[in-house]
């Protein structure tokens, strides 16, 4: 009889062995490490039941990192699960850096948290992860034309948002 725990060993092996790398990609979608954590853990706990599918998948790995994707995305979609974004957070005292520059790291971070969820997901599968648009689409659930489109459009919002920030830092310092 094929029960959940019969994949046990296997299930455990493959979350010591992949935990670090499927972090890593829910981090690049959340924007933080509890998020992150938070997702991975709810997508392995939704996909051990059925842990056997994993299995019998051609790239079980793929198959995991699919499952955060579109896990991250259905997340975004419910309205109890979205956050606000704010420019400052209120609790932290505003930081002024003297010089009138910024961390690009954090920079990037804030404008792809800015991004739509499907968009930040295609960015991060392409740019992150280097998959071609057959296996993003795949992931995401959508033709390769709206993997081509969300790519384009997330790049443009990120090409627009970097325009802004420079106009504001060459006004500020005039």
């Amino acid at each position: 009889m094929d029960g959940p725990n019969d994949g046990a060993g296997e299930f455990a092996g493959f979350v010591r062995a992949n935990t670090p790398a499927l972090l890593r990609t829910a981090y690049l979608l959340c924007g933080d490490s509890l998020s992150a954590e938070e997702l991975v853990q709810d997508t392995l706990v939704r996909l051990y039941p059925k842990w056997h599918l994993v299995l019998a998948a051609e790239a079980p790995l793929a198959y995991v990192r699919r499952s955060v994707a579109n896990q991250f995305v259905n997340q975004t979609r419910r309205p109890s699960r979205r956050e606000i974004t704010l420019e400052t957070l209120p609790e932290r005292p505003e930081s002024h850096d003297p010089a009138g520059q910024f961390d690009d790291r954090e920079e990037l971070w804030a404008m792809l948290g800015s991004l739509p969820a499907r968009q930040r997901a295609a960015l991060v599968l392409r740019y992150f992860h280097d998959l071609p648009d057959e296996e993003i689409g795949a992931a995401l659930g959508c033709q390769l034309g709206t993997v081509r489109s969300l790519i384009s459009r997330g790049l443009a919002a990120l090409r627009d948002r970097v325009a802004e920030t420079e106009g504001a830092t060459v006004r500020r310092l005039a």
